[in-house]
């Protein structure tokens, strides 16, 4: 009788714009923490054989977190989970928790293990340029193995984080990378106090602040369920009918998720055979286009899957369009302006956050191109954040694993092609265009099956319009302005462009009638 009251009568969960306020606004604050980590990145390591050492190293068990954590576990776990909630109760959905648990622990556990032994083949293939370099290979190879136990940890946090937003707590999950970036600043700021040059093993006290980091999230997560009642318990491997369903929803989730760590692969390979410093410019451009794709793209993506997940198994389609149009709409009034600010604010945006100590101006300058390339494919990347829970909400997996094969050809042979002409740019540029692909051919089959309807476009239309006052007023500034950025540091300069650029863009947006609906309403109350 535990599962009564859940089957009694239908859970009312958040509304979007309290979902996406919930997990946007820590994002935020996250992603803030998350600047000021690269920038301690950046002063103590720059952009040497250090520092690409050490962003080797930390790829694994982030590629590998990704895909058995994060993407493909989240994605498979939650509809189960709704799912048996609704049906048998909410004992018998913590009991599925504890079921993908502990097979989580124990396979994570063993690739853990083989990593550790074949540690060096496996950055050969990461990185095979390193061969050239033989102490960057080995500071790679050391940093990877004190690195790779993070994974079986950050892999349970993941899951932990799924069961809080099943219940609607969202916030949890979005404080989370605050304490790994608090961790990562604090391994950054001791590299001075070692009385001896570590040299190409300078990153060492990063790589351990990371194992921290795990630690700590494990234990807030820990207490986050424990006042929920709903921490899954460890217990023998043992599979039932919703586990093996949702082990298969699993398989294609994680194929899926393959496609995006696959294109980041194909960088890391590609950038490691160019000039030393390529992965480290690609690093820092991709962490400050990851801003808007974090904060609203994930935060709305994440917020969308069990309003989703509830509408499908109700079959509420009309709940189900409204959702992703009023995502859409979301989304767009603050992705938009950031992607032409990105592009038109690149060199100021590096030089701002990231020249201190050792990372140079000649850095900044090849960052930056990087950012304007990898600017141009963040409404694909959004887009794909936005749209693919609907794929998982209505079980078919499968279809975002085809998408996730077309881009990876599309990456390998733009990045084949483009490299050769324009370096690592050439590798943000395939890597967007991958992207702006993937987000039209999901809109597209949506829309054929009825999942997507057109009332964002002529809201997206007037967000348009405001950000093209926006992009001239900003451009004008830049170039005839340009004078006064010789009398102020460069982080005044950059905060002064953004607070004058997005106050002209909200101006606009008032005058259009841009302002989505949801984000009145919550200014309101």
């Amino acid at each position: 009788m535990t599962g009564a009251p859940d089957k009694a009568k239908p859970r009312k969960g958040l509304s979007l714009g309290n979902a996406f306020w919930q997990i946007g606004s820590l994002t935020a604050v996250s992603r803030v923490v998350g600047f000021i980590r690269d920038i301690a990145f950046a002063s103590f390591l720059g952009a040497g054989p250090a520092a690409d050492a050490f962003l080797v190293a930390l790829k694994l068990p982030n590629m590998f977190r990704r895909l058995t954590a994060e993407g493909a576990m989240t994605n498979a776990f939650l509809p189960s989970f709704a799912k048996l909630r609704t049906a048998e109760g909410r004992e018998a959905a913590i009991g599925l928790a504890a079921e993908a648990q502990i097979i989580l622990i124990l396979v994570l556990f063993g690739i853990v293990t083989l990593a550790e032994i074949f540690m060096p083949q496996i950055l050969l293939v990461l990185a095979p340029g390193f061969a050239a370099t033989p102490d960057r290979l080995a500071a790679a190879i050391d940093l990877g193995r004190v690195t790779m136990p993070y994974l079986p940890m950050i892999s349970v946090v993941a899951l932990w984080i799924a069961i809080a937003n099943a219940h609607d707590r969202f916030m949890a999950g979005a404080a989370a990378p605050i304490v790994a970036n608090l961790c990562f600043i604090a391994g950054a700021i001791s590299i001075p106090l070692f009385a001896v040059d570590l040299g190409v093993f300078q990153a060492l006290p990063i790589a351990i602040g990371l194992l921290l980091a795990g630690l700590l999230q494990l234990a807030f997560l820990f207490f986050v369920l424990r006042r929920l009642s709903a921490l899954p318990k460890l217990q023998w491997p043992h599979l039932s009918n919703a586990g093996r369903a949702m082990w298969r929803n699993f398989i294609p989730s994680a194929l899926g998720a393959c496609g995006m760590q696959l294109n980041l692969l194909v960088d890391l390979i590609l950038a490691s055979l160019l000039p030393v410093g390529a992965i480290s410019w690609l690093y820092y451009a991709d962490r400050v286009a990851q801003l808007p794709l974090g904060i609203v793209g994930i935060a709305i993506g994440t917020a969308l899957l069990p309003r989703l997940s509830t509408a499908e198994a109700d079959d509420q389609r009309a709940c189900f369009i409204k959702a992703l149009d009023e995502a859409i709409i979301f989304a767009g009034f603050f992705v938009v302006p950031a992607i032409i600010s990105l592009i038109i604010l690149a060199g100021p945006i590096i030089d701002g956050l990231f020249v201190y100590g050792a990372f140079t101006t000649d850095d900044s300058v090849m960052a930056a191109k990087a950012l304007s390339a990898y600017a141009v494919g963040l409404p694909g990347f959004v887009l794909v954040k936005i749209l693919q829970p609907a794929f998982y909400a209505a079980g078919q997996p499968g279809t975002v694993l085809k998408i996730s094969i077309m881009t990876i050809v599309i990456n390998i042979t733009g990045s084949l092609i483009l490299m050769p002409l324009f370096g690592h740019v050439g590798l943000a540029l395939a890597t967007s265009l991958s992207g702006l692909i993937a987000g039209t051919v999901m809109a597209v089959l949506l829309s054929r099956r009825h999942r997507l309807g057109g009332g964002c476009i002529g809201m997206m239309g007037r967000i348009f319009l405001a950000t093209m006052i926006m992009a001239i007023v900003l451009f004008v500034f830049a170039n005839f302005g340009s004078g006064l950025r010789h009398f102020m540091p460069a982080a005044l300069w950059l905060a002064g462009q953004v607070i004058f650029g997005g106050s002209v863009f909200l101006a606009a947006a008032v005058f259009f009638k841009a302002i989505p609906v949801g984000l009145v309403r919550r200014w309101r109350h």
